[in-house]
């Protein structure tokens, strides 16, 4: 028995991949017990170093403070880099050079640069050239940084979705009379989208994860910069990394968890019904339409 992609695996692959599978199990299992027994070894798991998250201090005081901030950035960044990333890539799509090699400019250089280097940047400008307050200043960055970087790499995502489209799509629009904006609006982009939404999501979960690149270089008062502050003054540096870590996890989890929901939703709102008509069906829909026809022939409303 064979698939499209691959033979059917016979009685001897199944008997490896059981066996790869069983191995691979005992050494994660191995490995987990090993950094169980280590962090045991160094104290690390002693109630008193994971009794202050058990309190409502180190939440109030910290960690949702962190976490407040952190989606701040997170969101400001996803709402203006997601519509700004479109026009970019479509403008890369343009007809016009005065059009195309601007925005290709643009998305080309700002994609090079690293992340971080942009929020330095713009740290830089907003103290030498604007009145921004000193404690607002490092989410101006962060977000400047993660809007200039993320709105080219989904520009090139947006790019890539609708030239992915049967290039039948738009030769039928332009067959209809359609002119090309209506055809990126009304035909490209909403089929590109199902598409492209796997990719969008995966970019906007590392959107939330290069948000700790501010608090690390600028003081941006996100989640992992707070729990620096936690730990200094509970002493539990290993607990609080893996709070912080559970947490981001969870967020990130519930994001691509809700990406997919919707991919399946815009993915079923698509799909057509699946009947298919016999042939003594069609002629009767053919005769139907023939005769409907005629009659508005007759009826001198042609």
């Amino acid at each position: 028995m064979t698939s499209v992609l691959y033979d059917a695996p016979g009685p001897r692959a199944k008997r490896r991949n059981v066996l790869l599978s069983v191995v691979f199990f005992v050494l994660l299992a191995l490995l987990l017990w090993w950094i169980w027994q280590t962090m045991d070894d160094k104290g690390q798991l002693e109630w008193s170093l994971w009794k202050p998250f058990t309190t409502s201090q180190a939440w109030t005081t910290y960690l949702l403070p962190g976490l407040a901030d952190t989606l701040k950035a997170a969101a400001l960044s996803m709402v203006i880099a997601l519509p700004l990333g479109a026009v970019l890539g479509i403008a890369r799509m343009s007809d016009h050079r005065w059009v195309r090699i601007p925005a290709g400019a643009v998305v080309e250089f700002f994609r090079a640069i690293p992340v971080l280097l942009l929020m330095l940047f713009a740290n830089e400008f907003y103290v030498r050239s604007t009145g921004i307050p000193s404690d607002e200043r490092p989410l101006y960055a962060v977000v400047t940084g993660l809007v200039l970087y993320n709105a080219s790499v989904l520009a090139e995502v947006v790019r890539a979705g609708i030239l992915s489209l049967p290039k039948g799509q738009s030769e039928a629009a332009m067959a209809i009379g359609l002119r090309k904006s209506q055809t990126m609006t009304s035909i490209l982009l909403p089929q590109a989208v199902t598409a492209m939404l796997p990719t969008i999501v995966s970019q906007l979960v590392v959107i939330v994860k290069d948000t700790a690149l501010g608090g690390v270089m600028l003081g941006f008062t996100e989640l992992l910069n707070t729990r620096s502050t936690l730990a200094a003054n509970y002493a539990n540096v290993i607990p609080s990394f893996i709070v912080v870590a559970v947490i981001f996890i969870v967020l990130n989890f519930i994001l691509t968890s809700f990406a997919s929901w919707l991919e399946g939703k815009l993915r079923r709102s698509k799909r057509s019904t699946g009947a298919v008509l016999g042939a003594d069906k069609v002629d009767d829909v053919n005769a139907a339409e023939v005769g409907g026809t005629y009659r508005t022939g007759a009826g001198g409303s042609i």
